[in-house]
């Protein structure tokens, strides 16, 4: 199991710069197209989620061994920014810094798929699963 984990670390790799690319590409259809304007919390997610999409290609195609280690920390941040974002949206935590603004709240519910899935959870989901693939690969990675 472990020699075939280590084989396919670079496909972990990949999934997690096509989860990245996604997500970026999702939050402009958001933002750009369908005119949602992002709240403080969604830009703050958006500054860790971005430089994954240029960071994981070229660390997984130059052969860096650190490359997990990248995006383990950025993934993580954004996934403490992301829950902290899911907490206030769904009312279970109120605000301890009043990083939202008046004109554009962050508990602003712009769009929610089957009433369930709104765009901090998907945040969430995507940071959740980089920071996982990521932590595999450093684990693996540090076996070698």
């Amino acid at each position: 199991m472990i020699n075939v984990v280590r084989k396919n670390l670079s496909g972990l790799g990949y999934i997690c710069w096509g989860v990245a690319l996604l997500s970026m590409i999702i939050s402009l259809i958001f933002s750009e197209l369908l005119k949602f304007p992002p709240c403080t919390l969604c830009w703050y997610q958006r500054v860790f989620m971005y430089p994954l999409v240029f960071i994981l290609p070229i660390g997984l195609l130059s052969d860096d061994n650190k490359v997990s280690l990248y995006s383990l920390v950025l993934s993580f941040v954004g996934l403490v920014i992301a829950l902290y974002h899911v907490l206030i949206y769904h009312g279970f935590i109120q605000e301890a810094f009043k990083v939202c603004t008046a004109d554009l709240s962050c508990k602003t519910k712009q769009f929610e798929l089957f009433g369930l899935i709104s765009i901090p959870v998907m945040s969430l989901a995507s940071f959740s699963i980089i920071f996982i693939l990521s932590l595999i690969g450093v684990i693996y990675a540090k076996k070698d």
